[in-house]
């Protein structure tokens, strides 16, 4: 097994992507970073431990990646591949 995966794989095994060419958007738009430092292609390696942080869905995503994988597996097991340090999301309504 390698030690690196392209950053658009990564986000679609992970299932952070519903598409491997939406992955490849996200990855190219230039709101990507890999462990602190902007990204603009698809191809950027990552590895395990580096943090990821873009938007998407309207709002933040921080995930620190825990292991690669292989496929694109079942949800359960793409869950295990990432741990997200996101900020909460405020429930509506709630008091502030």
């Amino acid at each position: 097994m390698t030690d690196t995966v392209r950053l658009d794989k990564f986000l679609w095994f992970a299932r952070l992507a519903k598409t491997r060419s939406f992955a490849q958007d996200v990855a190219e738009a230039g709101h990507m970073r890999i462990s602190g430092r902007v990204v603009d292609r698809a191809a950027a390696p990552v590895r395990v431990g580096d943090v990821l942080s873009f938007p998407l869905h309207g709002r933040v995503r921080v995930i620190r990646v825990e292991a690669l994988p292989a496929r694109r597996g079942p949800a359960a097991e793409a869950r295990l591949c990432y741990s997200d340090l996101s900020p909460p999301v405020d429930a509506p309504g709630a008091a502030t």
